[in-house]
Parts: structure tokens; C-alpha cells; sequence
């Protein structure tokens, strides 16, 4: 089958496969029983992101996109929450995501001003309009030189929270025009890489992030809703293979200074986490063999439960975990074993910080506190 007609079944299949879901003058069911599939996806995302800020391996961004993965996750979960329009999905996700920044912040931006007095820094201090951003972050919220890798990965945060507000808008225009909708974030990457946009603001940057990941959100609805399982297996895999070819041959043609990262190169990032994404969610494992692996299992759990406080701590643990490491000496081991124990050190920290700071999330999901996760 040529290209051009696996593109022409690919778009019949997503415009006339009627949905599983009843029609949008209807409130379709919610799903109540969780999925242990996006819970392992979630669980490897966050392992890979742990792994990846810690050696800084190029190849895992192609192996594993995570960030396309999560944004997919949270796209399909957000669907699920817009099937109850009465349960007020937009306030129960953002509910979800803030407690966990404000305590994030209330440690971070007090150290950080101590940081930036003691060294007479002070210029780099945020004004009022940044430190709103802490609590409500639209944009970025700002840091100092000394902070940034713990306010480097919050760029996640205010995209996400974006796609949140914006879905009860894009989903009746998903309904509408689903094939159309899921493209639209990519075709306006594509408009930004050939048209020479520079990123000279905070408001471009969330555009930005927005144009690269929201066609990744868009798949979860699809995954949803039944049309993407609806798509031919052969379709899909020539479509996802096309994504992420093209966003591969972009990324070796327009490499940064620091190389073939696709972190660094948006469009080619969007390309490639579209195709990933379109697998990942398409593929139905049989996980019964999870429940007999206890750790494992239980490891699952435990990382979707503090999901957002394990993301926003690791950072500030990898960080801490060199001088630690130069403390214990672990460079006695070599490079290479020095790196993996410092890995293991920032893992140590992390989960210190989960225990410590995860019951926020307990309480932001209406659940009973506790200090470990069941």
C-alpha cells in the first residue's frame, strides 16, 4: 500500500468510525476501574525522565519520549474526566496539580531568596508578577541562576495546566472534526519551525510547548474514545512510522549545539512523540503477570499516586546527589560507578522527598492521607 493511501484510509477511519462513546448530546460513562497499562506507561515515563536528568543519554529521548507519553496519558485521563461534565473535571485536574507546586514552592522560593541575599543577587529575585506565577503558573514561574534545576522542569506544569482549561474547548471540536483537531497542533509546529518564529517571550514559550505536545493530549482523547483502537493496525503503524521518521530525519538535519536531543528541537520532538504515542496507546498488554511481581507492582502504584511530587523533586535530588556522592566518595568506583551511585543516592532523596511532602496529594485527590502509598 503507497503512502498516500495509507494517509487517505487513516483519515476515513478517524472521520467516519463512529465513536464507542455515546454522541456529545449525551453524558457518556466514566471509566471507573483503572487502567494498569497507562499506569506503567506513567511509571516508565518518570523512570526514563529520572534517568535521562541524571546521565543525560541523547538515545533515550528517541527509545522512550516521555514527555509526549505523559501529555498522552493526561489527555486520555482528561477526557474521562470531561465525560462527567458535572463532576468539574477542569477544577478536580487543577485540584490535582497545584497543591503539589504550592508546597514545591514554598520551599524553593524562600531558599532561593536566602541563595540570592546571601550571595547579593538580588536583581535576580522575581517581582510580584513572578511569584504569582508560583501559584497560579500560566507561565513559568521564574527562578534564580542557583534554582534552575529545580524550576527548569516546570515548563511541564504550565503546559499541562493549559491543556487542562483549553479541553472542555478543543473536545467539542474533537467531536466535530476529530482528524482535523488531533493535526492542528502540529501543522502550527510546522508553521513555527518554517516560518522563523523566535521564542523571545514566556507567553511564546508556552505556545510553543503547546504546539509540540498537543497533538500527543489529542491521542489520549482518541485512545478515549474508542477511535483510535478503531484505526486498521497496518494504518496506524504506517502513520506512526511516517511521525517518527520524518521528526528523526528533521532532528539529524537541524541539530542544536548540544546535538541531537529532541528536547531541543521542537518540531522534531512533536513529530516523533505523535508517532510514539500513537503505538504506545494503540498496544493492549495482557498485565495480569504485574500482580505476581509485589515490588514491582506496588512500585507502579506508588509512582502514579505522587506522580507530580516525584517530578518536581528529582531534579533538586540528582542536584544534591553529587556533593553527596563526593561526601561518600563513590568516585572510587570509577566515572561510570560513581554516576550510577549518585543515581541511586538522587533515587534515596526522592523517595525522602515523597514520603515527606507526597500526602499533598492524597488530600488533592479526596483521598486519606498517608505517608506511603497502598
Amino acid at each position: 500500500m503507497s503512502n498516500d493511501s495509507l494517509s487517505q484510509t487513516a483519515v476515513a477511519t478517524l472521520t467516519v468510525a463512529p465513536p464507542t462513546v455515546p454522541p456529545p448530546t449525551t453524558t457518556p460513562p466514566r471509566v471507573a476501574r483503572r487502567d494498569r497499562y497507562l499506569d506503567l506507561l506513567r511509571f516508565l515515563a518518570i523512570a526514563r525522565i529520572i534517568v535521562y536528568h541524571t546521565f543525560g543519554f541523547v538515545w533515550l529521548t528517541y527509545a522512550f519520549p516521555a514527555m509526549g507519553v505523559m501529555f498522552a496519558l493526561g489527555g486520555s485521563l482528561m477526557a474521562n474526566s470531561l465525560a462527567n461534565p458535572a463532576g468539574r473535571p477542569v477544577r478536580k485536574r487543577l485540584r490535582r496539580l497545584l497543591p503539589a507546586l504550592w508546597v514545591f514552592g514554598a520551599v524553593v522560593v524562600p531558599v532561593m531568596f536566602i541563595q540570592a541575599i546571601r550571595e547579593g543577587d538580588v536583581n535576580e529575585l522575581p517581582g510580584i508578577e513572578g511569584l504569582l506565577t508560583w501559584v497560579f503558573p500560566i507561565v513559568d514561574p521564574p527562578g534564580t541562576e542557583w534554582a534552575e534545576s529545580a524550576t527548569v522542569v516546570l515548563w511541564y506544569l504550565v503546559t499541562y495546566l493549559w491543556l487542562v482549561m483549553l479541553s472542555p474547548l478543543v473536545i467539542r471540536a474533537y467531536r466535530q472534526w476529530p482528524l482535523r483537531t488531533v493535526l492542528a497542533p502540529l501543522a502550527a509546529l510546522i508553521i513555527i519551525a518554517f516560518g522563523g518564529f523566535t521564542v523571545d517571550s514566556a507567553a511564546k514559550a508556552v505556545a510553543l510547548n503547546l504546539a509540540t505536545y498537543g497533538s500527543c493530549w489529542l491521542i489520549g482523547f482518541a485512545h478515549r474514545d474508542g477511535r483510535l483502537a478503531g484505526i486498521p493496525l497496518r494504518v496506524l503503524i504506517g502513520v506512526a512510522a511516517s511521525a517518527m521518521i520524518a521528526g528523526g530525519l528533521w532532528a539529524f538535519t537541524h541539530p542544536t549545539e548540544s546535538g541531537l536531543d529532541l528536547n531541543d528541537i521542537p518540531l522534531a520532538q512533536g513529530l516523533y512523540s505523535f508517532g510514539f504515542v500513537l503505538l504506545a496507546l494503540r498496544v493492549r498488554p495482557n498485565l495480569a503477570w504485574l500482580r505476581r511481581v509485589g515490588v514491582l507492582d506496588w512500585l507502579v502504584t506508588a509512582a502514579n499516586a505522587r506522580a507530580v511530587t516525584i517530578y518536581l523533586w528529582h531534579n533538586p535530588a540528582i542536584s544534591m546527589s553529587y556533593p553527596i556522592g563526593d561526601w561518600l566518595g563513590v568516585w572510587h568506583f570509577g566515572a561510570a560507578g560513581g554516576d550510577v551511585l549518585c543515581l541511586l543516592i538522587a533515587v534515596v532523596l526522592v523517595a525522602v522527598a515523597t514520603v515527606a511532602l507526597g500526602w499533598v496529594e492524597d488530600m488533592a485527590a479526596g483521598r486519606q492521607p498517608r505517608l506511603i502509598p497502598r
